[in-house]
């Protein structure tokens, strides 16, 4: 067995971050009334983090790379059928999938709150270059479909981490901690220098710059 770095840090921030971020636009969203300030305030902080990792799912280390992870339908269906003979350092096919999934209704998610209102007196920075039927169309698909489909994500999410340490004896949640993975095979390390670090810091704030002068625009 021998160390590998498979996750940078600036991933490994963005994990953490949007965890957290996920966590407190649900209770925002609960509590309501002066809440749904800080709730849309997490909600531009979620399309930042978005916007961020699928840039650096581009031009990323290795291992955060689509290009990487990403299967085709062929290597899907061997590896669900456990005929895969290929080794995973970091996303599995299956895994990829949940990734590319997660990104997708997030960033729906929170597109569709830019749009959204609630009747009363909250309402998304954009819904001024919209009609108000469209704006209701928007707040049901934010709060009922894209809400419940992040629960159903989520949870799906946990049960795989619950299953790989309970059936595989393997442990998703360390490598997400400290960037190092334990492997039986030859696998290249990941680049986490201080440079690829400093290039992410100054995409995510390229990411929130560009958000900032969305939810500013003016009509």
């Amino acid at each position: 067995m021998k160390r590998i770095r498979v996750w940078d840090l600036p991933v490994r921030i963005f994990h953490w971050t949007l965890v957290a971020l996920v966590v407190t636009a649900v209770v925002t969203q609960e509590i309501g009334g002066n809440a749904m300030q800080w709730h849309f305030r997490t909600g531009y902080a979620i399309l930042t983090l978005v916007l961020f990792r699928i840039i650096w799912g581009l031009v990323g280390p290795r291992y955060v790379r689509f290009s990487n992870f990403l299967p085709t339908p062929a290597r899907l269906l061997d590896y669900l059928r456990g005929r895969s003979q290929t080794r995973f350092p970091g996303h599995n096919p299956l895994g990829s999938l949940s990734i590319v999934a997660m990104l997708g209704v997030l960033l729906l998610q929170a597109g569709f709150g830019l749009f959204s209102n609630d009747d009363i007196a909250s309402e998304g920075p954009l819904v001024k270059f919209i009609s108000k039927e469209l704006s209701d169309q928007a707040t049901w698909l934010h709060k009922e479909i894209g809400a419940t489909l992040i629960f159903v994500l989520v949870g799906l999410h946990v049960a795989a981490i619950l299953w790989y340490l309970l059936r595989k004896k393997e442990n998703l949640v360390v490598p997400m901690l400290t960037g190092d993975k334990k492997v039986d095979f030859d696998a290249p390390d990941a680049n986490d220098s201080w440079g690829v670090r400093l290039f992410a810091a100054v995409l995510l704030a390229l990411c929130a710059s560009a958000v900032y002068l969305l939810v500013n625009m003016k009509p």
